[in-house]
């Protein structure tokens, strides 16, 4: 098992609603990663996914646990796999709206026993519906190409690569949105603590901030499969594969991760 060697606690607002939340976050000598709030817990698994819309949640009939994935993100970076985290709110904090501060925070505290196993496919699994695709194959090491087709003048048809050498451009990735939908999502309840300290925002000729890489919303997209993959049980970054994504999001992510996960029990 993987854990912290000492507590760690972050706090800012949460992205969606606004409200400030704090995250206590503990070693823990169980195997898993589990959210604990009102006295409730869930773990994070993607199983205990309820929803995808905007950002990934988990949750049964007790507890809800909103925007998990950067932190899970932040978890398969550290290779961390054993955590008891204690929030004030149902949300995670936003932070800066990446994984950075939380990969900081767990490498400054120091991390025991981290799990850098690698993964190997036997056989290629692909999803396909419409122009989303998402395709996993057996390769000798990971490389993972994310293409976007996204109403903007640098997003439109445009594709980036990450691996293990640049890692570091995907977990300081920030989240982003089109400025001119922020006012109707904060009205539909979402987005209500999006703001430039924690946003990109897109405009019509560019962005609301400096980026903190070339395409960095894409590269946002893909920390966002880290963390959504890492529900999986499956940390992407020990995975020797190729993995090409093309217009999907936390929904298709966490499809296909179910399918991976069943695939990688199969193989074993």
């Amino acid at each position: 098992m993987a854990t912290l060697k000492k507590e760690v606690v972050l706090k800012s607002t949460g992205l969606m609603t606004g409200i400030d939340s704090e995250a206590r976050v503990c070693p823990s000598d169980k195997k898993g990663i589990r959210f604990h709030f009102n006295s409730f817990e869930i773990t994070a698994d993607i199983n205990n996914v309820v929803s995808t819309e905007h950002c990934t949640v988990i949750g049964d009939s007790n507890i809800k646990i909103m925007l998990i994935e950067h932190f899970m993100a932040a978890c398969a970076i550290c290779r961390i796999d054993s955590l008891d985290v204690y929030l004030s709110h149902y949300e995670m904090p936003i932070l800066d709206g990446s994984s950075k501060e939380w990969v900081e925070a767990f490498n400054n505290a120091g991390i025991t026993n981290p799990d850098t196993s690698k993964i190997n496919l036997k056989e290629p699994l692909y999803y396909i519906n419409g122009r989303t695709h998402l395709a996993i194959l057996p390769s000798d090491k990971l490389n993972i190409t994310y293409s976007v087709n996204f109403n903007h003048k640098d997003l439109n048809k445009r594709w980036v690569s990450i691996n293990l050498d640049n890692i570091d451009e995907a977990v300081k990735a920030r989240t982003f949105g089109y400025l001119k939908e922020l006012e109707m999502l904060q009205k539909a309840g979402y987005a209500r603590g999006a703001k430039l300290e924690n946003t990109v925002g897109l405009t019509e000729d560019g962005y609301t901030v400096e980026l903190n890489s070339q395409y960095e919303p894409i590269k946002h997209k893909i920390l966002d499969l880290i963390g959504d993959f890492y529900l999986a049980g499956c940390n992407v970054l020990n995975l020797n594969a190729e993995i090409i994504v093309k217009e999907a999001g936390h929904t298709v992510h966490s499809i296909v991760a179910k399918e991976l996960q069943k695939k990688l029990i199969m193989e074993a």
